[in-house]
C-alpha cells in the first residue's frame, strides 16, 4: 500500500520478484513498482489482504458484525454418460455435518460430461477435530452423489474462502482515497450463495462515483461518500436486506431449525421480517477445547471417489517456488506448539485443505512445520486460527493455483 503523508491512500506498490529463501535478492531480482492514482478501488476477493489492512488502519470495522465465513471445496469430475444430466442442479443440506455445524453441498451438471460439485463448511464451527476436507470427502459417498461419480474421474480440485455475514458484516466502504467493492468488502448474498453479481454491480457504482466526482471537480482529495448511498440505494442492498438474517439465524438456532426459520423468512415473510438478527462471535473464537471435544474418525479415502489432500493439491496445478521465503507467516513462533496444541490440538492440521500445516514429532518433542508450497490460497488459515496468529501474504513471483475449469 503507498499513502501521502497525510495518511491518504495513493495507490498499491506490487512485490519485488526475485527474492531468495533467505530474503536476498536473486539474479533474477526486480522490484516492485508503484501503481497510483486518485482513488483505488479494492476488489481481491475474499479476505484481500489489502482490504484488512485498511480495515484496520481506518477502522472501517467499527459498529459491523464481524465478517463470517465458510470454506467452499470445489472438484471437476468427467462422469459416464450415461449417469449425466446436462443442466440438473442439485443443492445438499447438512449432512454429514452435525446440526451444530453450518454447511452443505452442490452438483452441477454441466457441458461435456463434467459435473461441478463441492461442498461448504462454514468456519464458525467449533470441533476442534473436524476436518471441512474430510467432511467432502465422506460427502461424497452418499448414495446420492456417489451414484452420480462412480465409473467418472476426478480431473480438478480447488478450495477458497467465501464470505457469508451478509449485510450486518459490511465495513465503511470508503476511507480516504479508496472504495471496497465485492467480496472484499463482504456483498455475497449467503442464500444463494452468489456473489459474482453484486461484486459487478458495486464495481459499476463505484466507477459511477468516481467519474461523477471528477465532473464535479474533484481533484483527488476527498473521500467518495457518494459511493455508500448509491450502494444504499441499489438492489444490491436490498437483496442483502432480504437476505440479512440467513446467516445469523443458522448460528442461533443449529441447521434444522435454522432451515426452518430461513424458509419462513424467505418464503412467507419475503426476507423482511420485523428484527434483524446478529451473530457477533468472530470465526476464529469459536473452537472448543480440544479435551471437550469429540474426535472424529475419518475413513481413509478410497482412491476411487474420495482422495487425500496431497493428491487433491496436484490437480490444482499449485506452483510456489522453492527457493522463496515463506508466504505465510506466524506472528509468533511459538504460539502454535504452546497454545494451540495443548488448547485444540493444533487445528490447522485439519482446517488447511491442502496439507499446508503440521505438527512433527521427535519422541517427546514437537514442532510446527508450515509447506508453503502445497497453499492453494484458500485464505482459511488466516481466518480460523484461534489466536489471529497466522497472516496469509503474496507470493514472491505470483506463485500459486492455476485452476482448469473450476
Amino acid at each position: 500500500m503507498r499513502y501521502d503523508d497525510r495518511g491518504r491512500v495513493r495507490g498499491v506498490v506490487t512485490s519485488d520478484m526475485g527474492i531468495g529463501r533467505d530474503g536476498e535478492r536473486k539474479p533474477s531480482y526486480q522490484p516492485g513498482y508503484e501503481l497510483l492514482g486518485k482513488y483505488t478501488v479494492f476488489a481481491e476477493g475474499c479476505r484481500g489482504n489489502l482490504g484488512e489492512a485498511l480495515m484496520d488502519k481506518f477502522d472501517l470495522r467499527r459498529g459491523a458484525d464481524p465478517q463470517h465465513y465458510g470454506l467452499g471445496l470445489k472438484e471437476v469430475w468427467e462422469v459416464d454418460p450415461a449417469r449425466h444430466d446436462e443442466g440438473r442442479v442439485v443443492h445438499t443440506m447438512g449432512w454429514p455435518l452435525d446440526n451444530r455445524t453450518e454447511g452443505g453441498g452442490f452438483l452441477y451438471h454441466a457441458p461435456g460430461n463434467q459435473v461441478y460439485l463441492g461442498f461448504i463448511v462454514a468456519l464458525n464451527y467449533r470441533n476442534p477435530y473436524l476436518s471441512p476436507f474430510a467432511e467432502f470427502q465422506r460427502w461424497k459417498q452418499h448414495p446420492a452423489v456417489r451414484r452420480v461419480l462412480d465409473g467418472g474421474e476426478r480431473i480438478a480440485y480447488g478450495a477458497r474462502a467465501v464470505n457469508k455475514g451478509g449485510l450486518q458484516s459490511l465495513p465503511q466502504l470508503t476511507f480516504p482515497g479508496g472504495l471496497l467493492v465485492g467480496c472484499d468488502a463482504g456483498f455475497l448474498n449467503g442464500v444463494k450463495i452468489k456473489g459474482a453479481h453484486t461484486a459487478i454491480k458495486t464495481g459499476a457504482l463505484a466507477a459511477e462515483a468516481i467519474w461523477s466526482a471528477f465532473e464535479d471537480g474533484d481533484t483527488g482529495q476527498g473521500e467518495l461518500v457518494g459511493f455508500k448511498t448509491a450502494v444504499r440505494q441499489s438492489w444490491v442492498h436490498d437483496e442483502l436486506y432480504r437476505a440479512r438474517n440467513f446467516e445469523p439465524g443458522l448460528h442461533r438456532f443449529g441447521t434444522f431449525f435454522g432451515a426452518a426459520f430461513t424458509w419462513i423468512d424467505q418464503n412467507v415473510f419475503r426476507g423482511r421480517l420485523p428484527f434483524t438478527l446478529h451473530n457477533r462471535e468472530a470465526d476464529h473464537d469459536s473452537l472448543d477445547e480440544a479435551s471437550a471435544s469429540r474426535r472424529i474418525d475419518y475413513p481413509k479415502p478410497d482412491g476411487v471417489i474420495s482422495f487425500d489432500k496431497l493428491s487433491s493439491v496436484y490437480l490444482s496445478n499449485t506452483h510456489h517456488e522453492e527457493d522463496q521465503p515463506s508466504h505465510l507467516r506466524l506472528k509468533d513462533d511459538s504460539l502454535p506448539i504452546a497454545y494451540n496444541l495443548p488448547h485444540y490440538d493444533e487445528p490447522a492440521q485439519r482446517y488447511c485443505p491442502a496439507g499446508v500445516y503440521e505438527v512433527v514429532r521427535d519422541g517427546e518433542q514437537a514442532r510446527f512445520q508450515i509447506n508453503a508450497q502445497n497453499c492453494v490460497h484458500c485464505k482459511t488459515c488466516d481466518i480460523k486460527d484461534p489466536k489471529q496468529n497466522i497472516r496469509w501474504t503474496v507470493p514472491e513471483g505470483g506463485g500459486g493455483p492455476n485452476y482448469p475449469a473450476m
